[in-house]
């Protein structure tokens, strides 16, 4: 896990430093960590669980940039405030780092600094492919997109690539995609009737043509 995190750079008294400054904090499902708008006095590490992050527009809609699991980081700030809402999806642990006492050590570890604009350069990355998700694709497409999303995240990590444990409810899938809650559970169900995907319980999905997924998420 470690070599998934912003320890990943550390040498052994760098990491006992950094293990002075931080804080190991468990938080149950759908918790609020933090809220769009609060001081962000506080930066985390994602060691354990799912958290989403979502915006709320003006009228009132809820949009989801984004699902971090094992090794992501969050909070980072250009502001003093935080620019997005941080809730749990499943429980969740973290490890917590108060933002003055990390910035201090940053300017002490240089290699520190490069592995969170790293971190940084990950979001950005993220946020271009969900640009993607979001523009002409269809709903078929958008869903077997997110299921490959999520495999090759898994195997990243050094985790099981299928079944792809989908721990977000339907809602929360929607929010993300930019669907409706109906347009998901249809879109599941008509890939379960075609066969490409089977429910499995603990909230996975087997996917069993990873060819057919590949070939709708494409579009072909």
């Amino acid at each position: 896990m470690r070599s998934l995190t912003v320890c990943a750079a550390l040498d052994p008294e760098e990491l006992r430093r950094l293990a002075d400054i931080l804080q190991t904090v468990r938080v149950e499902a759908n918790q609020t960590l933090f809220s769009e708008g609060d001081g962000a006095d506080a930066l985390y590490n994602v060691t354990a669980g799912t958290v989403k992050l979502y915006k709320l527009l003006p009228d009132g809609r809820r949009q989801i940039t984004g699902f971090l699991v094992t090794g992501d980081f969050l909070g980072l700030a250009v502001n003093e405030s935080y620019a997005y809402t941080a809730e749990t999806v499943t429980t969740a642990t973290l490890c917590r780092f108060p933002r003055k006492k990390i910035d201090a050590l940053m300017d002490e570890f240089p290699k520190m600094q490069r592995r969170l604009f790293s971190m940084a350069s990950n979001e950005l990355a993220a946020a271009q492919d969900q640009m993607l998700l979001l523009g002409r694709k269809t709903a078929k497409e958008k869903i077997c997109s997110f299921l490959l999303m999520l495999s090759q995240r898994a195997a990243r990590r050094g985790h099981k690539e299928n079944p792809v444990y989908v721990p977000m409810s339907r809602a929360d899938i929607a929010d993300y995609l930019g669907l409706t809650t109906e347009t998901v559970s249809r879109t599941f169900t008509q890939l379960k009737t075609a066969g490409v995907i089977s429910l499995q319980e603990g909230n996975k999905v087997l996917i069993s043509d990873m060819d057919a997924i590949y070939d709708m998420a494409e579009g072909c």
